[in-house]
């Protein structure tokens, strides 16, 4: 497998509008588990959100773009609780079988809506954080560019997108680890195929531009951060 070159043609079978929708489900009620294992969110809590809320000392409202299943809001809405946070949390995402998923979890002080940035944007909606998992790698360069600009103008404060890092050893554990996961999911084929779409942190940093931040993070993670307010 060559790795040294983003695979920018290799389609995800969960994007498939025609895909079984009982394994499509069990793939996005799994994700909570796989992206509890290595998505990195704890530790990009304690060095991003939490600082952040933290400096408002007020009530905040959180978007996630793309929140498939809900995991990642109800996780970070977990984290925020517990430290005594109030949040209001959002999670969108054009995917009405998703929104399904993550609407059979929802708790209080959370909602999902089946909506991209672009719409949340046109209707001029604004939030404190806004925030992406696993999004970044299935856009190109361009779209990137777009996406970026919406998510900034969706925030008054920090935007920060998270994804996978694209490496030889990220391929390999991630073939290895996910076995006791994957059966009546997409969990194995599409993770490799998303770990061969992914960008590497210089890659990342150019297709954004300046004013974004780009390093890596947790292991085989690229973490983006940037600015409302430049």
């Amino acid at each position: 497998m060559n790795l040294s070159v983003r695979d920018a043609d290799v389609a995800e079978l969960m994007d498939d509008p025609d895909c079984d929708p009982r394994r499509l489900a069990a793939t996005l009620r799994r994700f909570d588990t796989v992206n509890r294992l290595i998505s990195g969110w704890g530790a990009a809590y304690r060095s991003q959100l939490r600082p952040y809320l933290a400096s408002l000392g007020a009530p905040a409202r959180i978007l996630d773009i793309g929140s498939g299943g809900g995991d990642l809001v109800l996780r970070l809405a977990s984290l925020a609780a517990r430290d005594g946070f109030d949040v209001r949390w959002v999670g969108v995402d054009p995917d009405p079988r998703a929104i399904a998923v993550a609407r059979e979890r929802t708790t209080s002080g959370v909602e999902f809506q089946c909506a991209d940035a672009a719409a949340l944007a046109a209707a001029g909606e604004r939030f404190d954080v806004v925030v992406s998992n696993h999004v970044l790698h299935h856009l190109s360069a361009g779209e990137l560019a777009v996406f970026a600009e919406q998510s900034l103008a969706l925030s008054e404060g920090i935007v920060v997108h998270s994804d996978i890092r694209r490496s030889r050893l990220a391929y390999g554990l991630y073939t290895i680890g996910v076995t006791p996961f994957a059966p009546g999911t997409f969990l194995r084929t599409d993770g490799l195929r998303s770990i061969r779409r992914s960008y590497r942190v210089d890659e990342l940093a150019l297709a954004l531009g300046d004013g974004w931040r780009v390093e890596a993070a947790a292991p085989y993670r690229v973490l983006a951060v940037g600015r409302a307010d430049g």
